[in-house]
């Protein structure tokens, strides 16, 4: 099991890495799953909306894009951040950069554990997660 991180054209690092790439292992592990290949790749928003248009034929920006590699209960995959639109919801939703990427880092996580965002009642099982694990990790970031 790996997670990397890279960054893409932006002057943006996330600190304290080792303890967020323990608490998504751990997500992974409470779903039931096992790590696998982990790629974070934040960028800016040009880069992620290229993805968007050429990969998922959307014209619009957007935070976050998973890719989902796993096979069986082994969780890899891709996820792209925008650092320009965390940025924006962040200052939009009164919170820290760092706790939004990190929001949009789980987001993308439970994506590839399987969880879905596209209809209204699955939306909702998949955000009150994300914000509940949310809470858990910020509290260890302060």
């Amino acid at each position: 099991m790996s997670i990397k991180i890279y960054y893409d054209q932006i002057k943006f690092r996330i600190r304290k890495l080792k303890e967020i790439n323990r608490f998504l292992d751990k997500v992974i592990r409470d779903e039931g799953r096992v790590p696998g290949d982990l790629l974070f790749i934040l960028s800016d928003d040009e880069s992620v909306l290229n993805i968007n248009r050429e990969f998922l034929k959307h014209d619009s920006y957007t935070d976050v894009i998973a890719f989902d590699d796993s096979v069986d209960e082994i969780v890899s995959g891709e996820i792209y951040i925008s650092i320009d639109t965390v940025r924006k919801n962040a200052r939009e939703y009164g919170c820290s950069i760092r706790e939004e990427t990190v929001r949009v880092m789980i987001h993308g996580l439970l994506h590839l554990c399987g969880y879905d965002d596209i209809h209204e009642k699955d939306r909702k099982i998949m955000l009150m997660k994300q914000e509940l694990l949310v809470e858990q990790i910020i509290g260890r970031l302060q």
